[in-house]
């Protein structure tokens, strides 16, 4: 066999970097060596991979089939050497784990010290991001799992249904719902003439905001949007407009008295959490491990 896991590390940091120059950077080859090396696996697969735009390079429909294939090579080579380093089967070191900012920074904390990875170098990496963000990231096998606050339709990606989370609308008390509400039901004519703050697209709790309040009110009157969830529970504090909010982010807020639960005629709102991984990855004892420990905790929950 001619094809190397070398040159397919070279193809991909020519592809992530769009010249032989920044790709010998990257993995620490001289320019002439890479420039070697990728000559060699087009002459080898008698087909150009990149469209060559002076001293660019331009990935082509040739490399584009190539990308995945040699994504897929490269984990399942670097999962054969993290599993069998010292302690690879017992610790999650070496895990890269991304997450949704929600579970991120509500729920994946709690779970990591649960799951035993305090200890020094046992650490894994995480990434937080949007839903969006971290999907794909699992999707190119840059990330061996994602903890997401929506549903993803991708070919590629394995997704199972793993936490029920309720979703609250909430205000401040000096909003003037809240105090209408004292004094008579809020409407749902009320509630499409609130102003209400948002994500932004892309992010998991705006999409099961807009599928929980759209049916029922026809439209969002947005009032703001917001990169995360913790500055929109501030900005609904700060009576900017109503938030409709994982009760996981606003509990500290509800019980000292900057937010208010409101009563509503809309149903009970929820929306489940996922569990993505590459559809085609190779899934290493500690990641099995890991994936057992969080569908048990969504049993526990």
């Amino acid at each position: 066999m001619r094809l190397s896991l070398r040159q397919l590390q070279i193809f991909l940091a020519i592809a992530e970097s769009g010249s032989t120059t920044a790709a010998a950077d990257l993995i620490a080859l001289s320019q002439s060596a890479t420039s070697s090396a990728l000559i060699e696996l087009e002459s080898m697969l008698d087909a150009r991979l990149f469209d060559r735009l002076g001293k660019r390079l331009k990935i082509n429909d040739n490399g584009r089939l190539l990308l995945p294939q040699a994504r897929q090579m490269l984990d399942a080579a670097s999962t054969i050497e993290k599993q069998f380093a010292p302690g690879g089967l017992e610790s999650g070191a070496g895990l890269h784990i991304g997450a949704s900012t929600t579970i991120g920074i509500y729920l994946l904390p709690k779970m990591l010290s649960a799951f035993g990875l305090k200890q020094a170098g046992a650490a894994p990496s995480v990434t937080i991001a949007n839903t969006s963000e971290i999907a794909t990231a699992v999707i190119n096998f840059e990330l061996d799992i994602g903890l997401i606050e929506g549903p993803w339709h991708d070919p590629d990606l394995h997704v199972e249904p793993w936490i029920v989370d309720d979703l609250i609308v909430v205000a401040a008390p000096s909003h003037p719902l809240v105090c209408d509400n004292s004094q008579h039901p809020i409407s749902i004519k009320a509630l499409r003439e609130a102003l209400w703050l948002l994500r932004e697209p892309g992010s998991g709790t705006r999409e099961a905001v807009e599928h929980a309040l759209v049916p029922y009110l026809h439209s969002i009157n947005a009032g703001g949007q917001f990169s995360n969830s913790e500055a929109i529970k501030h900005a609904a504090a700060e009576g900017l407009g109503l938030a409709c909010l994982s009760r996981l982010v606003v509990a500290d807020f509800i019980s000292a008295g900057r937010l208010v639960e409101l009563s509503t005629p809309l149903p009970i709102l929820k929306r489940n959490l996922f569990l993505i991984h590459q559809r085609h990855k190779v899934l290493s004892a500690r990641l099995q491990t890991f994936l057992r420990f969080c569908r048990e905790r969504s049993n526990q929950k």
